[in-house]
């Protein structure tokens, strides 16, 4: 009566007995056996919300998340979809992707221009005549610039429609922003050369 309380089991101990318990059951009755309650099956199943190891937990959440970004960054040199950001997954975007490193674009070389201009700008006094012909360059550029990326919109949009009949949203403009970059600096990395246009 006043003798010494023994220790009540933890919860985790309680659900450990009763999920080897069910797998006892399970394996000693046969086709036929009663179904287990639902309370004992939920029971079963619990799992600590919190793991008893935190620092182990921690470096396994720590290598799964770098592990991941090694996928992701091989995805980027070989345009494997499984592992691409979702910005970049799909079909279209691989096909607009394609399209846009076949072609030669002058957006390619925008901000080349635009350093050369800042340079120069640099150099030049602003009071000079120079300068006029200088800020007319660059002007000419970037018009130029614009109207290759508007009639790239436009062919880079029929042929999606033709392909896949609906285009999707954002995909033209995905590939037009594409066409501003430096060829060599793309990411995803260009799968096709110069004049090979997916079919």
């Amino acid at each position: 009566m006043f003798g010494r309380k023994k220790e009540a089991p933890s919860a985790q101990d309680i659900v450990d007995q009763q999920a080897a318990g069910a797998e006892a059951r399970d394996t000693a009755l046969g086709k036929g056996a009663p179904t287990p309650k639902r309370s004992a099956q939920v029971a079963a199943r619990k799992r600590p919300l919190v793991p008893e190891d935190r620092k182990a937990s921690k470096a396994a959440e720590r290598a799964a998340v770098q592990e991941q970004r090694l996928k992701m960054r091989r995805a980027m040199d070989t345009g494997d979809e499984r592992f691409l950001p979702l910005r970049d997954k799909g079909p279209q975007k691989r096909f607009a992707r394609d399209y846009v490193d076949a072609r030669f674009s002058l957006g390619e070389y925008l901000m080349f221009g635009a350093l050369i201009f800042v340079i120069v700008s640099l150099l030049v006094p602003a009071s000079s005549e120079q300068m006029i012909y200088v800020l007319g360059g660059f002007w000419v550029m970037f018009l130029a610039v614009f109207v290759d990326v508007f009639i790239l919109s436009r062919k880079l949009k029929k042929r999606l429609a033709e392909k896949f009949g609906d285009v999707e949203r954002g995909t033209v403009w995905y590939g037009s922003m594409r066409s501003l970059q430096f060829r060599r600096l793309r990411l995803p990395k260009p799968l096709v050369k110069r004049g090979e246009y997916p079919a």
